[in-house]
């Protein structure tokens, strides 16, 4: 095996061991932000689009509604004075 490909085994095994496991979607985020960054620097367009498409799963999920329970407001008694 050559030098270039057993250091290429070498990282991809470490880095298998090292099991980072996030705590939230934000953290998911902010690592697919850096390593799409790295990928447009590297030119790998393909790996950049796919890397955009786990973003938009990350990217947090707004609801209205949600918002409407938090403050205590129904959005369906808001929705039928209307």
């Amino acid at each position: 095996m050559s030098s270039l490909s057993s250091r290429l085994a070498k990282a991809l095994a470490g880095n298998r061991t090292l099991r980072w496991r996030p705590a939230n979607r934000e953290q998911v985020l902010a690592r697919l932000l850096v390593k799409r960054a790295e990928a447009h620097q590297a030119g790998l367009d393909e790996l950049e689009q796919k890397l955009r498409q786990q973003i938009r799963w990350a990217l947090p999920v707004h609801r209205p509604e949600e918002d409407d329970k938090a403050s205590g407001h129904d959005a369906a008694a808001v929705h039928d004075r209307l």
